[in-house]
């Protein structure tokens, strides 16, 4: 290959994209001799890459069908086809029967309605278009929703297509970002791999904050390994604004990663050290534009015109920036969180479950995402140590390879090690973030090896596939009624495929290919299995799980004695009811004594699921309002509809996820008293008795329980209000429901 004439422009040129295996040699192998001191930063300028072919007909939009249809001109011919076919089963699996789980979490639905309906509600995140108190999240999230919500109506597709459209846009990304060096093979197994893993499955269909902040952490990724290939700043400034909207999606997660790919970026990019810190500060400060604007404007924005921020205890998202969503997730102690802060036992875990280095391969969490988690670490390992020692003649596209290892290694890394000892509030679904790194990782290590070839090569893929077909089968063990054939399959046929990779040396390629297909097949067997569950079973509440009942299962939380809910967990806690909790109006149900309990609510949970009705026994209106809202019948909804206009809030509630039901029931806002657990100082009893006396508040809404607040608010305000309103008002009961209407007395 001869390059083109010697030249030395300020800064090279980037080379347009094409295999992927050519890219930043020069760049990267300069960039290295300047650190190394063994080459003048003036010499750091590399000869431009040779040319590379360009598509012969129809330039501009005229070609632009055979660009879509065709992909770039490097790559083969079936790549580009290959890529939409798997955007195309991605979005079909994703949107299938969509509008089956309702309004998902209508904790954050009844946000969506009131953003839809308010621009102020929409800009602060509130949970009504009234503005009484925001979500306990910044409102990025919500926006989307809220969006499509405003141009088609209040509907559940409405409120979920974007989730599911972002999940089909994850896949894509991914796929770029690893076809780049990795080729296009690599790409659609990790893009494969993402697209049918079942917690990414469950939240691309779930209007949680979970799948944007996913969606930006790849773009984060991505933006920065083009940064890593040619040194370019503005790749490392689009990164930053991806970080920056990830913290207005899901504040501090979205900032597990940056250190490992700071680090990276440090110590890879083909340009001279300052330069790199110089960039990096720039991308800092981009974090900072992008996600400290709405921040700074909600800190400075005057208390009284504003909506409550939702999950602090002194009205100021700062506070649950650094407690309750900050780091009283690391440490446990979360004051205003159901059982509030500080809670014992739990082996580290408090009511969240134990930590520890196999937390995330429990049954909990094992079926969610951990099927392919051992492949990416040995992948990870070996691919890092093969790179590491490059040989002098292809160094620098090595050493881009491996930086790309270090980056997705890194994020997981950081985010397993976060996720494995957090003793804070912890979710299953909370694994999404995991998935798009073990993809990457599982898709670049296969094609690594599988180019380098050897003895070595075959080796490690093949004991790669060993395990993670005897890990399938231990996960899909777990629940023994749900397809028994299945774990068999998987082991034998991914025993028989690791044979045929020790043998591919040997017998040639089409058994290597043939080896190689079937171990990716049974590799994916289990995932697929888990997601089209998934898919099939709607989903309801704010603590919802892919895949069968498993033993051992207890959903995201436990007792004080670890054993969790004997008969496992389903769709969104039990199966039935759409997969949530529904079933009947606040309130209903008590707790069987001397049982363990959820943190706060001593003796509540029991561990006895009542699989028939979707319920939990026992928590009453703790859980019933708690983790999910209310059923709404259609004579509490035109009670609460009649005169409803004259009226600031048609009623107020205990708990988000109370007012939440009747809210999208009703579309009128409803006030959500202590926000999201009840345990929010907003409104104290003076404010709330100024709202009665102004005749702002129709009627209040019996039930629900709050979790414990701060001295002064919390579950003791919403306990003094309701007092108080069951002493004064009149008692109108509706079925099953109980309201008092505020404007009459007892």
């Amino acid at each position: 290959m001869t390059p083109h004439p010697p030249s030395t422009p300020a800064r090279p040129p980037y080379p347009p994209p094409s295999s992927g295996q050519q890219r930043a040699q020069a760049p990267v192998a300069a960039s290295r001799a300047v650190a190394d001191g063994s080459a003048p930063a003036s010499e750091a300028a590399p000869e431009p890459a040779p040319a590379r072919r360009t598509y012969e007909p129809g330039g501009g939009l005229r070609g632009l069908p055979e660009r879509i249809v065709r992909g770039r001109p490097a790559d083969p011919r079936w790549a580009r086809p290959a890529l939409l076919a798997l955007l195309l089963v991605t979005a079909v699996l994703y949107l299938w029967s969509l509008s089956a789980s309702g309004y998902a979490n209508q904790f954050y639905s009844a946000a969506v309605q009131a953003g839809s309906e308010s621009w102020k509600a929409f800009f602060f995140g509130s949970s009504d278009a009234a503005n009484s108190i925001t979500v306990d999240k910044p409102p990025a999230a919500l926006w989307p929703m809220a969006l499509s919500v405003r141009l088609f109506g209040l509907s559940s597709w409405a409120i979920l297509v974007p989730e599911a459209l972002m999940g089909v846009a994850t896949v894509g990304v991914l796929f770029s970002a690893v076809r780049r060096r990795f080729g296009a093979g690599a790409g659609l197994l990790a893009g494969g791999a993402l697209a049918v893993t079942p917690v990414a499955a469950l939240m691309f269909r779930f209007n949680n904050p979970d799948a944007l902040l996913c969606l930006l952490m790849v773009c984060a990724i991505a933006l920065v390994l083009r940064a890593l290939e040619d040194g370019r700043t503005k790749w490392l400034v689009l990164a930053g604004v991806c970080f920056g909207l990830g913290f207005l999606t899901k504040t501090l997660q979205a900032w597990l990663i940056l250190p490992a790919l700071a680090v990276v970026y440090a110590c890879c990019a083909p340009v001279a050290l300052r330069r790199r810190f110089g960039q990096l500060l720039l991308a800092g400060l981009a974090i900072v534009v992008s996600g400290g604007w709405w921040v700074a404007i909600v800190e400075l924005w005057p208390a009284s015109s504003r909506p409550y921020i939702g999950g602090s205890q002194h009205n100021s998202f700062l506070e649950l920036t650094f407690g309750y969503n900050g780091f009283g997730r690391i440490s446990g102690n979360e004051t205003g969180s159901v059982g509030g802060g500080g809670r014992p036992g739990g082996g580290g875990g408090g009511g969240w479950g134990e930590t520890g280095i196999t937390r995330l391969f429990s049954s909990d969490m094992g079926g969610q995402i951990s099927w392919l988690l051992p492949a990416a670490l040995i992948l990870l390992a070996v691919s890092v140590c093969l790179l590491w020692r490059a040989r002098r003649a292809v160094a620098a596209e090595q050493a881009g390879q491996r930086a790309e290892f270090l980056v997705w290694g890194g994020a997981l890394l950081m985010t397993f090690t976060t996720f494995s000892f957090m003793s804070g509030i912890f979710h299953q679904y909370y694994n999404i973030a995991l998935a798009p790194y073990i993809a990457a990782l599982v898709g670049m290590g296969a094609a690594l090896l599988c180019r380098r070839g050897g003895l070595i090569a075959s080796l490690v893929l093949a004991v790669t596939v060993a395990a993670t077909a005897g890990w399938s089968y231990v996960l899909l063990n777990r629940s023994p009624d749900w397809l028994p054939w299945l774990r068999w399959t998987v082991l034998a046929l991914g025993l028989l495929a690791a044979l045929g990779l020790l043998l591919a040396a040997r017998a040639g390629r089409r058994v290597a290919l043939l080896a190689a297909g079937l171990g990716v097949a049974t590799a994916l067997a289990g995932p697929v299995a888990y997601t089209l569950d998934t898919v099939n079973t709607p989903k309801g509440g704010s603590i919802i799980t892919a895949g069968p009942s498993v033993q051992g299962g207890m959903g995201g939380m436990r007792g004080p004695g670890g054993g969790g809910f004997p008969g496992g967990r389903q769709g969104g806690m039990w199966r039935g009811n759409n997969g949530g909790m529904p079933g009947g109006a606040p309130g209903a149900g008590q707790g069987a004594p001397g049982q363990a309990g959820l943190p706060g609510f001593p003796g509540a949970m029991g561990g006895l699921g009542e699989r028939g009705t979707g319920r939990l026994r026992g928590m009453g209106g703790a859980m019933g309002g708690l983790l999910n809202g209310s059923k709404v019948s259609d004579k509490a909804k035109a009670l609460l509809e009649k005169d409803a206009d004259d009226y600031t809030w048609a009623a107020a509630a205990i708990g988000s996820q109370n007012a939440a039901s009747y809210q999208l029931a009703t579309e009128k806002p409803v006030m959500a008293i202590g926000g999201f657990n009840g345990s929010d100082p907003s409104p104290t009893l003076a404010q709330f008795k100024k709202y009665v006396a102004d005749g702002k508040v129709h009627y209040f809404i019996a039930g629900g329980q709050g979790g414990q607040g701060g001295p002064d608010g919390g579950k003791g305000g919403s306990s003094k209000i309701t007092s108080w309103v069951e002493k004064t008002f009149k008692k109108i009961t509706v079925g099953s429901a109980t309201f008092y209407d505020l404007t009459r007395k007892a």
